[in-house]
């Protein structure tokens, strides 16, 4: 009874040791899937723009007069579709589910941009890049500096030197568009 009693307690004692650990592991890693408010904002405002600038540039291929324009659109397309994919797996990896259609805000500019052809479509379309990469440069500055989740911070700085390329590009075609007239309103 003795060795019994001697064996089990040489058992319990280390399982009753390890329990707190046991329990506590669970929770730890779930507290780091989670993201804090501001990079989950962060993510679901990136994915929105993301899942946008995709959907735009495919309309400026198809819509846009200027060959300018089209490639702009083009570049938007494979950029944002491979910032979108690496944006989804970390996302996924965190237990987030990003939209995989626009909000009604992009569909609504959507919408309003497919009615569009040539030099009209030209002039809304690289105005509403230039506005729209302004302020994704910002957002993705910031999250680069204060994202509290090391995958976040480092996808927005990697991201955020795409972006100033984007920002750069969009301001540049716009420029070229008023230098060749393409900008100005029919009289």
């Amino acid at each position: 009874m003795r060795t019994r009693l001697a064996l089990l307690s040489s058992v319990a004692i280390p399982l009753i040791l390890a329990a707190p650990a046991f329990a506590q592991q669970p929770r730890s890693a779930a507290a780091d899937r989670q993201l804090n408010k501001q990079d989950m904002s962060f993510v679901k405002d990136a994915a929105a723009d993301g899942l946008a600038e995709v959907e735009l540039g495919k309309l400026a291929q198809q819509n846009a007069q200027d060959d300018q324009v089209k490639r702009f659109g083009a570049r938007m397309v494979q950029d944002h579709s491979n910032a979108n994919a690496e944006l989804t797996a970390l996302a996924s990896g965190k237990g987030m589910t990003l939209p995989r259609q626009l909000d009604a805000k992009h569909a609504q500019l959507r919408d309003r941009l497919a009615r569009m052809k040539g030099t009209e479509f030209d002039r809304a379309y690289m105005r509403e890049m230039v506005r729209d990469h302004d302020a994704d440069m910002k957002a993705f500055r910031r999250e680069a500096q204060v994202a509290a989740d090391p995958g976040i911070k480092t996808f927005a700085q990697k991201t955020l030197t795409v972006i100033e390329q984007h920002d750069k590009l969009a301001h540049d075609t716009t420029s070229a568009l008023t230098a060749t007239g393409s900008s100005h309103r029919p009289r």
